[in-house]
């Protein structure tokens, strides 16, 4: 025997008021109206300071506590590796690539770069004076051991 397939339950009216597209609020777009021109956010500067920044989430990539501007990242060619690659780290001073950098999918170490590690923006940005855009309380495990001892001392 068939059964016949469940059939659709009727609509519910609603007794809400429509609401115009004008009175509706985008939270993207900052709280104006959808039907208002806003002016676009100021581009938010470069940091190129140098300083390295605390990460703010476990696993995050580094930032990168420079410009890039104009580094060819293609697959000829990675301007950061000049830097960081782990032969030329020490002489500029840079810290080297991490070694899991070095390893393929199946956790086999490289000679070099892996192939899905090579280009670097994919993962790590710039650093910028950017405002968050969210709130983050994230504490990384060196802060709460300290706060932990330093309870404990008191």
């Amino acid at each position: 025997m068939v059964s016949s397939p469940p059939t659709a339950s009727p609509a519910i009216a609603s007794t809400a008021e429509p609401v115009h597209a004008g009175d509706q609020i985008d939270a993207i777009r900052r709280g104006a109206p959808v039907n208002q021109e806003i002016a676009a956010p100021l581009m938010a500067r470069v940091e190129n300071a140098d300083i390295k920044r605390v990460r703010a989430y476990p696993m995050q990539p580094p930032t990168i506590p420079h410009s890039i501007d104009n580094y060819q990242i293609d697959k000829n060619s990675n301007r950061c590796l000049l830097c960081h690659a782990r032969a030329n780290a020490d002489k500029f001073q840079a810290p080297p690539v991490s070694v899991t950098h070095y390893m393929d999918r199946n956790d086999q170490f490289l000679a070099t770069i892996s192939p899905r590690r090579y280009f670097c923006n994919q993962c790590h940005v710039v650093q910028t004076d950017a405002k968050p855009l969210v709130a983050n309380n994230f504490k990384d495990i060196d802060s709460i051991l300290s706060e932990e001892h330093d309870k404990k001392a008191n």
